[in-house]
Order: structure tokens, then C-alpha cells, then sequence
């Protein structure tokens, strides 16, 4: 008998099937595991991404949607929310309930009602804003923030 996750990522295969999304494409890895899946992501317009094709892994936990996924890109990537090993860091594929550091709102966390598309969505979101407040990838993050200085700096000119 499938499981309650699985029948859910059955779903949400399907609708994202019938109704593709602008920005990624999603699919399983292996036709027989319902739990791990391909997502290519396109970069967005406008950030130094654009253009650029990403593959990520996203692997479910038996008890999803009560625990988040992970995400981890296959393509390098150069990101301060993306440790360098290509895991994705970001609020919504943290457990939920309080932070145990404080940093994050309990409704900033992983809730049930998130969708592969609405993860991706987030991670796209990133690539346009990436929160170097809290990095992943601190070498990245401190890149980002001469960067933006820099632009700053000539805008002021």
C-alpha cells in the first residue's frame, strides 16, 4: 500500500506535469523511487545566474510532508546560501517548530502545506536575493557583499 507521502509527491508529479511552471523542470530521478527527484532550475533574468541551467537533487523523507526535503545542487554553484558542497540552506528546508538558534520565526520553517513548486519558487528567489545574513558559504557571502559595494560605489559617481 503507498504511503501518505508518497501518494502526495504522485500528486504533485502529475500537477506539475499538466501544468509546468516557468523557471525549472522537475522529475524523478529513477522512475521507481517516488522520493527523489531531478529539478533543473533556469537562472533567473537580471542576477548573475541568468542563462544558466542548474541541476539540483531533491531528496523526500519517508514522513513528508511533515519533514521538509533537502536539496542539494549537482552543478556547481556559487552561492552564499548554498554550502560548497551544493546543499541549499534556506528557512523553509529547516524542521519545523522554533529555531534552536534563534535566528529563524517558527513560520519562516519548513510548514506541510510547502509543494515541490513552492520550494523551488524559494530557491529561485534566492538566486535573485540570497540572505547573507546567516551564509552557508561565508567565502561566497563576503564576494556578494564587495560586489554590491562596488556597484553602490559606481552608482554614487
Amino acid at each position: 500500500m503507498a504511503s501518505q507521502a508518497s501518494l502526495l509527491l504522485q500528486k504533485q508529479l502529475k500537477d506539475l506535469c499538466k501544468n509546468p511552471v516557468d523557471g525549472f523542470s522537475a522529475g524523478l530521478v529513477d522512475e521507481n523511487n517516488i522520493f527523489e527527484w531531478s529539478v533543473t532550475i533556469i537562472g533567473p533574468p537580471d542576477t548573475l545566474y541568468e542563462g544558466g541551467f542548474f541541476n539540483a537533487i531533491m531528496s523526500f523523507p519517508p514522513n513528508y510532508p511533515n519533514s521538509p526535503p533537502t536539496v542539494k545542487f549537482t552543478s556547481e554553484i556559487w552561492h552564499p546560501n548554498v554550502y560548497p558542497d551544493g546543499r541549499v540552506c534556506i528557512s523553509i528546508l529547516h524542521p519545523p517548530g522554533d529555531d534552536p538558534n534563534g535566528y529563524e520565526l517558527a513560520s519562516e520553517r519548513w510548514m506541510p502545506v510547502h509543494t515541490v513548486e513552492s520550494i523551488v519558487l524559494s530557491i529561485i528567489s534566492m538566486l535573485s536575493s540570497p540572505n547573507d545574513e546567516s551564509p552557508a558559504n561565508v567565502e561566497a557571502a563576503y564576494h556578494a557583499a564587495q560586489c554590491t559595494m562596488l556597484v553602490f560605489s559606481l552608482c554614487a559617481l
